[in-house]
């Protein structure tokens, strides 16, 4: 180990702001289908895959989507 790093040239990392968000611990019904979806997209980008559904969800509350329901 070097006795100093040089971070002069470091880069914000871009999720500090969300990792400081008061989380709240619940338990919700997924389906397998979604839940396997979500380990995959996990295992390609390194993310667990709760924080993935978190953001997905965090990102659809930001951006005030609204569902689109319809029964067949």
């Amino acid at each position: 180990m070097r006795e100093e790093y040089d971070f002069s040239n470091g880069v914000k990392n871009p999720y500090a702001a969300r990792l400081k968000r008061q989380k709240k611990q619940i338990t919700i019904n997924i389906d397998m289908a979604t839940i396997e979806f979500f380990k995959s997209e996990s295992e390609k980008t390194g993310i667990p895959y709760q924080t993935l559904i978190n953001l997905y969800l965090s990102d659809c509350a930001a951006k005030k989507k609204t569902l689109q329901i319809s029964w067949n």
